[in-house]
């Protein structure tokens, strides 16, 4: 049986990844999270031969190329201990979204069920990330890179209608109660 994967996206300081723990610890039997950053964070903690490809790039201050990116997903997803996973902070690019297509079309172990916006203002997204300890630099680039990208997730997404968007804006719980319910409405969870 493939697993079945929930995607959320969204600014930097939307709180993708904090509601993405807090669903994944609220339905621990059936739900892993996993954040993209933060694998790739572990493959080069733990030296291990992707890890140390995917440093050489972030030493330098590169992007991590698409392909790796998306074996060290791959390899995530594949070994989780629950049948569904949420991933969050992917696609980031236009380039990673044709890539990740193409592999999930043809891959039978993994079944992309559904994509999550948390959508939050600009205002919110800087004020929340810059509290998070981002310099102002560092988030301008960040949003940028998001923004220039967000219009063909949304319009892919939208055209297989598997898109949904949540208002991030609301308090932590509201918010992770409202995007609990909707992944309660296309799939039973535990």
């Amino acid at each position: 049986m493939p697993k079945k994967l929930i995607l959320l996206i969204g600014a930097p300081g939307s709180g993708k990844t904090t509601n993405a723990k807090l669903i994944a610890e609220k339905h621990s039997e059936s739900i892993s999270s996993y954040s993209t950053g933060e694998l790739i964070k572990k493959e080069i903690t733990n030296g291990t031969a992707i890890g140390n490809i995917a440093n050489d790039f972030v030493k330098k201050g590169d992007l991590v190329p698409t392909a790796i990116v998306i074996d060290i997903i791959v390899d995530a997803i594949n070994n989780a201990p629950t049948d569904i996973v949420l991933l969050d902070g992917f696609p980031g690019k236009e380039k990673e979204l044709q890539y990740f297509c193409d592999f999930i079309f043809n891959n039978d172990k993994i079944k992309l069920i559904s994509v999550v916006e948390v959508k939050v203002s600009e205002a919110l997204a800087k004020e929340r990330s810059l509290a998070a300890g981002l310099s102002e630099e560092i988030f301008e680039h960040k949003m940028r890179s998001y923004t220039a990208a967000l219009h063909e997730i949304e319009k892919h997404y939208e055209d297989k209608h598997i898109l949904k968007v949540i208002d991030g804006e609301k308090d932590l719980n509201t918010v992770v109660a409202n995007i609990d319910s909707y992944l309660g409405s296309i799939y039973t969870i535990s």
